[in-house]
């Protein structure tokens, strides 16, 4: 039903693989570890462009509020007008809201498929993830692009003396897959736990830095905070946001660990450790657009605004200083001669007081 992902994400993981045992062994467990790092990196590294059009949309949305806010006061009672109007200050301001949801949506698939390739090395029993099929029947069957050959080196590889496609939680009759079973539940539970709580501390400390640094932004007046009618509903909203992403999501990490398997932890692992990593370096590479950004404006600022005591450049051109110099002329004469007629009128008033006198 899936197998337009399945496929995709098998055949990435296999292409490492095949890299990789040109200068390693092609049979042991760090080789096929280190496959499924690189796949999942493969993946991080082409989200790298839409995830910092996100953040960058992110930032021009949070400083259209003041315009948003305007458009829902003025058409609070037409929602097909405030929804044609919101659009087109997105579209005049280049946001686009929905890109933000690309690199969430693109790894969806990539979680369900690598979870399912990973389950699929071992389909022996009748429990969760298993066909039925027997211990021979499973290592002569090929997992999409890896070959009978390929599963059964999968199958006896380890890491830590455990096996990639182990779980806590996987069926004892599934142990039968893995030749010789030189392993047991709390050999799984060594190798799981801790890279659970890896998992679900590097999530906590990538949301703490984002939202942090969101907060210091709001205080600094870079973004603004919710206005208008709904702003303390909107404010409840994002305080219930921030408190999923720092403990829901990395509790569900650590209730949820006993179902992945090793291999998937190795995903889960790698891929917030990019994050960690990139969220850090794209934030630190955004402030600094930023800065320099607000140092060109304020540059510009100074060279355009007028110095105390410098002479004003005259930018009129020669005809028209000549022309303002006329009439300033003509200005000047017509007030003498109403001055002149002025003294005149007053000179003659008075000879006829003295007459009548």
């Amino acid at each position: 039903m899936l197998n337009f992902i399945y496929w995709p994400i098998s055949a990435i993981m296999w292409f490492w693989r095949e890299a990789l045992s040109m200068v390693m062994d092609p049979h042991a467990g760090v080789t096929w570890l280190l496959s499924i790092v690189l796949l999942t990196w493969t993946i991080k590294a082409l989200l790298v462009w839409p995830t910092v059009k996100q953040i960058r949309s992110g930032q021009k949305t949070a400083k259209l509020a003041p315009q948003m806010k305007a458009i829902r006061e003025r058409y609070k009672n037409d929602q097909a007008k405030m929804a044609e109007e919101t659009q087109k200050l997105y579209k005049t301001a280049g946001v686009n809201p929905l890109a933000g949801c690309i690199p969430m949506l693109v790894q969806i698939p990539v979680f369900i498929g690598l979870f399912h390739v990973l389950r699929s090395f071992n389909r022996t029993g009748d429990g969760f993830g298993g066909l039925g099929l027997t211990n021979e029947e499973n290592r002569s069957i090929g997992n999409y692009m890896f070959s009978p050959e390929d599963v059964q080196s999968f199958l006896d590889a380890r890491v830590f003396g455990v096996p990639l496609s182990a779980s806590i939680s996987m069926p004892a009759e599934q142990y039968e897959a893995f030749q010789p079973v030189d392993f047991g539940r709390f050999d799984i539970i060594l190798v799981a736990v801790p890279m659970v709580l890896l998992v679900a501390t590097l999530t906590h400390l990538t949301a703490r830095y984002s939202l942090g640094r969101q907060q210091a932004r709001q205080a600094a007046g870079k973004t603004n905070a919710p206005a208008g009618d709904n702003a303390e509903m909107m404010e409840m909203q994002q305080q219930m946001m921030g408190k999923m992403m720092l403990w829901v999501m990395p509790a569900i990490t650590i209730f949820t660990g006993f179902i992945w398997t090793i291999g998937l932890l190795v995903y889960m692992s790698s891929n917030v450790l990019w994050s960690y990593v990139q969220t850090r370096l794209v934030y630190r590479m955004i402030d600094r657009e930023e800065a320099a950004e607000e140092a060109e404006k304020e540059e510009l600022r100074r060279a355009n605004a007028p110095v105390v005591g410098a002479r004003k450049v005259e930018k009129k051109s020669k005809k028209e200083r000549t022309e303002d110099n006329l009439a300033r002329e003509q200005a000047a004469r017509d007030a003498a001669q109403a001055r002149q007629q002025a003294q005149n009128a007053r000179a003659q008033s008075g000879k006829k007081k003295k007459k009548k006198g």
